[in-house]
């Protein structure tokens, strides 16, 4: 992409950022590109409706789980040091470990940490700590009533669990906090100087707050083309909670930066970690290492896993990303090794990450010239539906599904642990306990679509949405995966 190009781009870029911010679908929303030694970055709109503060191309937001490919990163320096074996048990060095199944504990390796393939059933387990010893009382309280999904190895669930754990393994063979680790290994070396891991850190420069639907508002959407002028009924309001706490740092609860922080930390993945202040953060090897497949579901809607990066398919172009969400707000990563190229993103309400895979797929097709092909073109007929009615459970989380007209339609409901965990969980998100029914239909084996929307909705990053249901056994299916997470049959 020549310079001219990119400013083309940029141009495109903060024509649809400004729409969708003006439409009030997005209060504000902040983007970057780095492509073969150019970048741009582009800020519209409000990073706090409470203050009216701009969205700025230096604002600071929630990584999100972003982070765990930093934490994923900090795991193989300690590799590369002789401190940590991939291929170890995690008891290894974490003694204390345990889960509520006697043993189970002992079977899962580092390596099932940052591979999503631990079987840890934690993902939505909140300890309220804070301060140096915040995830060794989350590790602690694992014992009491966490088991698994699955056994290690043998499946693969987004696992937030997977990663605070090793958040506290990296703690234990350094000695060093989570928080300290990151700030000297990652943040330093990779040119992230804008990069903090507390709200008492954050509040010294500008930061973005994330955004919820308010009362009588509208369904949050990006449409694909905006209204002229902002509906009365689309409102937002800030979040009444900036950060998860302390425990979900290695995961994604309390890093905090800028789109040119993610940009350079995306860089030095470009760069066989060799970062853009010329330090190497981490070797060729490790980082070819984390964009290998370890493990992948064969699913559409479930790409294929490395170590830390989700591997998403485009054709032959591989993109490696993460997103990230915090309490009202989604980050998005994305590096593209074949075509030098980095796009970092925010949006500071949960939407936004519709404008985020708008972006990516033109940044694919339009200015890069990869084809995208089409993910799911039908909705099926002729698919018996009975396999898949049923309830399924992870942690504190009950999806009920059901026959309805021809249709799947579920029915999510959060079922807190105790008075703690329901007060962070429906501050995480925007004071929800339960979703609306949503209806699926059939468009392949085992994989459904949410009803009324456009099929191609889910070539990008949005393939996410769909749901896919696994080892069917006697006529039922044993799992369901919704946005990489698995829940197991009750």
């Amino acid at each position: 992409m020549n310079t001219n190009a990119l400013r083309t781009l940029e141009a495109r870029f903060r024509e649809q950022i400004a729409a969708a911010c003006e439409s009030g679908a997005v209060p504000g929303f902040v983007a970057g590109v780095h492509h073969a030694g150019e970048q741009v970055v582009v800020a519209h709109g409000t990073a706090n409706l409470a203050t009216g503060a701009p969205m700025r191309e230096d604002t600071g937001f929630l990584f999100g789980s972003v982070t765990k490919v930093l934490t994923t990163t900090l795991v193989l320096q300690q590799v590369e040091r002789g401190t940590l074996d991939l291929d170890a048990p995690v008891v290894r060095y974490l003694p204390e470990f345990a889960l509520a199944v006697p043993g189970a504990a002992d079977k899962i390796l580092v390596r099932h940490l940052i591979s999503h393939t631990n079987g840890i059933d934690a993902d939505l387990y909140f300890p309220d700590a804070k301060g140096r010893d915040a995830l060794k009382t989350y590790v602690a309280g694992l014992a009491d009533g966490h088991g698994t999904l699955f056994e290690p190895g043998e499946r693969l669930s987004y696992s937030n669990g997977g990663m605070i754990v090793a958040g506290r393994l990296l703690e234990a063979v350094t000695g060093l906090s989570f928080p300290g680790l990151l700030q000297r290994d990652v943040y330093g070396p990779a040119g992230m100087k804008d990069s903090s891991t507390s709200a008492e850190q954050a509040i010294l420069r500008s930061t973005a707050v994330g955004h919820f639907p308010g009362p009588d508002t509208m369904p949050e959407t990006v449409p694909e083309t905006v209204p002229e002028t902002v509906p009365e009924t689309v409102r937002l309001r800030p979040t009444g909670m900036f950060t998860l706490p302390d425990t979900w740092g290695p995961a994604g609860g309390t890093p905090i930066g800028t789109v040119a922080d993610l940009l350079a930390f995306g860089r030095t993945h470009l760069a066989g970690g060799v970062s853009p202040t010329g330090a190497r953060v981490l070797s060729a090897a490790s980082t070819e290492l984390m964009r290998r497949v370890s493990y992948d579901m064969a699913s559409p809607n479930v790409p294929p896993m490395g170590l830390g990066w989700v591997l998403y398919p485009f054709g032959g172009t591989t993109v490696l990303a993460m997103s990230g969400a915090s309490p009202g707000g989604v980050s998005l990563l994305c590096v593209v090794p074949e075509h030098d190229l980095v796009l970092a993103a925010y949006g500071n309400t949960p939407g936004a990450l519709m404008l985020q895979d708008q972006l990516l797929r033109q940044l694919l097709s339009e200015h890069l010239g990869v084809a995208i092909p089409t993910l799911v073109s039908q909705v099926r007929q002729d698919v018996d539906l009975t396999p898949y009615a049923g309830t399924y459970r992870s942690d504190q989380l009950r999806i009920d599904v059901s026959v309805v007209d021809g249709q799947l339609e579920e029915r999510t409901t959060y079922e807190p642990a105790d008075a703690s965990q329901e007060r962070i969980f429906t501050a995480f998100a925007g004071g929800a306990t339960s979703a609306p029914p949503q209806r699926y239909v059939p468009v392949g084996p085992g994989l459904f679509a949410p009803a009324g929307h456009p099929l191609e909705t889910f070539d990008g990053y949005l393939r996410l949405l769909l749901v896919s249901y696994h080892d069917v056994r006697d006529g039922q299916a044993r799992f369901r995966n919704g946005g990489g997470r698995l829940t197991r049959r009750a």
